[in-house]
């Protein structure tokens, strides 16, 4: 089995890495740091959950030097949740080494970003907007970056980030060392040409993941009665905390209005909030003074809280990948966690197509537990077929006489084209 020791990290590293109670490598990290160390760029798909910031982490941290002015490591990532996560890792990482880091990114007052890089720092982790706030200003520096890594990589292409990382990426050197990790490899494959050289390729298969102990309930309801169940599956005892998705920002706005008047304790985080706002509904879920946190997709990726017991899909993702994103939050470092969706009349379409994409059907059953039964597979001939023998509603005897007959050049034309289509 491979251990830590077997990278020949630095003693101060595997100090962090005991402190933090981990003690064995995930197959990501197990892939991706040996090749990091070699000073190799990587391309690696990672699921959520899986360790991949320590597997940049550990060897970012290894090649930083003490007393640089200027950044010789930077962390691009897609939102300011990610940001937070990813450098609370790594200060944790750098705690004793004389290393210095700092996080920017929008929504707070970039004056105290800026006097906090005057000061001179190894490491910056940020989103891709204010690093081309912080570059046009002349505050922060990245021609002697080293050490380069875009996290998430899928999702800042898909929140169309590509202008900002291209201009963040063309003030580094070219000569630099780029670790590129995502969620899906189509999204990024494209465009890897222009970020890396000669890169080592890491794609683990479902076997090879780590995979998270969830235990999935899928339940369908009728689409009046989503409120109430929800309220029936916040009133069960749990010994953690739940975090349960809306779609929209109004519609969690207005779902935690009418939960709190029912007299539920809970925080909510949307895209409308303050950064301060969002900090205190982060640190009070954090910390189980509110046992409930409502919110949208924003928290699907980076927000790192082992306590999660449960996650509840009160509305659907618009793709598989957001639900495996959401349903990740839970089951995290080797714990269990239960994920719940709701499934409204309106909402199956949706959740097939969900299931295609996760490429397995998940069981789905009432709240009493019972089985619901799948309406049984037809294949595409079938549904031509049921489809070219309707002719329209049936007349009744009284109203038959009534309808115009057709022309024979006019039925023979309609027999032709049932024809085709059959």
């Amino acid at each position: 089995m491979t251990t830590f020791q077997d990278f020949q990290l630095s003693a101060s590293l595997l100090k962090a890495l005991d402190a933090m109670q981990i003690e064995t490598p995930t197959p990501i990290q197990s892939a991706a740091i040996p090749p990091l160390l070699e000073r190799r760029d990587v391309m690696g798909q990672a699921a959520t959950g899986s360790g991949k910031t320590l597997a940049f982490g550990l060897p970012l941290v290894q090649s930083a030097k003490p007393g640089e002015r200027t950044p010789s490591a930077l962390v691009v990532v897609p939102t300011r949740e990610l940001a937070q996560q990813v450098g609370g890792v790594l200060s944790q990482l750098i705690a004793g080494t004389g290393l210095r880091s700092v996080i920017v990114y929008g929504g707070r007052p970039i004056g105290p970003q800026e006097k906090n890089i005057r000061k001179g720092v190894q490491i910056v982790v940020g989103t891709p907007g204010r690093l081309v706030d912080l570059l046009q200003r002349g505050s922060l520096r990245l021609d002697r970056v080293r050490y380069l890594v875009l996290d998430e990589a899928d999702e800042m292409l898909d929140r169309g980030f590509a202008r900002d990382v291209d201009r963040i990426l063309g003030a580094t050197p070219r000569e630099r060392q780029t670790a590129l990790f995502s969620a899906t490899m189509p999204a990024v494959h494209d465009v890897s040409g222009k970020y890396l050289r000669d890169p080592v390729v890491i794609v683990l298969d479902a076997e090879q993941e780590a995979q998270p102990d969830i235990d999935h309930a899928i339940y369908e309801v009728g689409s009046d009665d989503k409120f109430d169940v929800l309220r029936r599956l916040l009133d069960e005892p749990t010994s953690g905390g739940t975090l349960v998705f809306g779609r929209t920002k109004h519609g969690v706005r207005r779902l935690g209005q009418r939960l709190e008047r029912s007299g539920y304790r809970l925080g909510v985080l949307q895209g409308n909030l303050s950064q301060p706002q969002r900090d205190r509904v982060l640190r009070e879920f954090r910390s189980a003074k509110t046992p409930v946190l409502l919110a949208t997709n924003v928290a699907a990726r980076g927000l790192d809280v082992l306590h999660i017991e449960r996650v509840i899909n009160y509305d659907l993702p618009e793709t598989h990948d957001l639900f495996t994103h959401r349903v990740g939050r839970t089951g995290r470092m080797g714990r269990s966690g239960r994920a719940i969706t709701l499934l409204g009349p309106a909402d199956l379409p949706k959740w097939n197509k969900i299931e295609r994409g996760l490429g397995r059907k998940l069981p789905r059953m009432t709240l009493d537990g019972k089985p619901v039964a799948t309406p049984p597979q037809t294949n595409g001939a079938q549904r031509r077929r049921r489809i070219s023998s309707w002719h329209g509603p049936r007349r009744t005897p009284q109203t038959q006489h009534a309808a115009p007959s057709r022309a024979p050049a006019q039925r023979n034309r309609h027999q032709a084209r049932r024809r085709q289509r059959a």
